[in-house]
């Protein structure tokens, strides 16, 4: 195995061209999209989604609650028939082949399913059977399986008694342990403290250096940024985006955020502000001025001599790179907990600037 930790993938990158799926597409959705319907009301839960993904990816699917994110993973996972479209996983159709899909994927979902009453090596060992892992190789891969999470002494350990973080790498291995070609994730880390996060992020980062391609759902923005290859941005059931984060991050025009605190602010600070040809958007937001302007470092000086000259102390202080929020925000006018949206074009890695 070349990439054990989190540490050696970021040293090495992930080795994929920017903005493109390998040539060799182990998922393909093609226009599918899904609708409930019920005698009071009609949900288009996914509207004409077509993506690829490649072979040995980390591909992420983010989005706000309500997005389509679970209910594409129930279609890609043959849980869920599509309404119209259809996707293949590794060569078969969805809807054509769906036992011959089940054999070669892996499913970790948001909510647990071990069995609390069980030990660690009964819930991989019952897991094993079903998935038709054979019994002469199934103890000796349940020991391995253990061992690279660091749960070997907790082998006959009742679950039950498992941290968190302890449950979770269980149920990420248990989904391994058929050697799956392809891991869906959902919300992995969610409700961890930083340090088990970690240790789940390596790792992710261990199972997609055997080659596996990962799907993961998150509500973590970095971890997102730290761990995958392409992020897909889902809103309303509509694919919105696709590419690397290095080409997201080109999508929005003004590439630095500045954000100015401040006890009180006149109107003619902010339209001075607004006139500088280097800044793109300025918002009020309470006690705090957020500025998307190019170049933010130089700017910097000219917008504090701006609150100096009028003799407004300034707070506090920051400037970044956009966050994978701040350009979903700017795609869809609205974060990840809701709000009114506007209209965007989809964007794909063929349109990214």
């Amino acid at each position: 195995m070349e990439m054990h930790t989190l540490e050696q993938r970021e040293q090495r990158g992930s080795g994929r061209t920017a903005g493109t799926a390998n040539a060799e597409a182990i998922i393909r959705l093609e226009h599918l999209s899904k609708i409930f319907k019920s005698r009071d009301r009609t949900v288009t839960a996914v509207d004409d989604v077509s993506f690829e993904v490649g072979h040995g990816e980390i591909f992420g699917l983010l989005g706000p609650n309500g997005a389509g994110k679970s209910t594409l993973i129930r279609i890609l996972t043959t849980l869920l028939r599509p309404s119209s479209g259809t996707a293949y996983v590794n060569g078969h159709e969805i809807s054509r082949e769906p036992e011959l899909i089940r054999s070669i994927i892996g499913v970790c979902p948001q909510n647990s399913t071990l069995d609390q009453e069980l030990s660690a090596y009964d819930n991989l060992e019952f897991y094993g059977k079903l998935v038709d892992v054979p019994d002469n190789i199934l103890d000796a891969r349940i020991r391995e399986l253990l061992a690279s999470v660091g749960l070997t002494e907790q082998t006959n350990t009742r679950v039950s008694t498992f941290s968190g973080g302890m449950k979770r790498k269980l149920e990420i291995v248990r989904a391994f342990i058929h050697k799956p070609l392809i891991i869906f994730l959902d919300e992995p880390t969610i409700g961890l403290d930083p340090e088990a996060r970690r240790e789940v992020w390596d790792q992710i980062a261990r199972l997609n250096a055997e080659e596996t391609t990962i799907i993961l759902t998150t509500h973590y923005m970095d971890e997102a940024e730290k761990l995958c290859d392409r992020i897909a941005f889902v809103d309303g059931g509509r694919l919105i985006a696709l590419d690397t984060l290095e080409n997201l991050k080109k999508v929005i025009p003004s590439g630095d955020l500045i954000e100015v605190g401040f006890e009180r602010i006149t109107e003619e600070v902010i339209d001075r502000i607004r006139a500088d040809p280097h800044v793109g958007v300025v918002e009020l937001r309470g006690k705090t001025l957020a500025i998307q302007a190019t170049g933010g470092g130089k700017i910097l000086p000219v917008i504090l001599e701006y609150f100096e000259k009028a003799g407004l102390p300034v707070t506090s202080l920051s400037i970044r790179s956009p966050s994978l929020e701040d350009i979903f925000i700017y795609l869809t006018g609205k974060g990840f907990g809701g709000g009114e949206g506007k209209t965007v074009p989809i964007l794909t890695e063929r349109e990214a600037p």
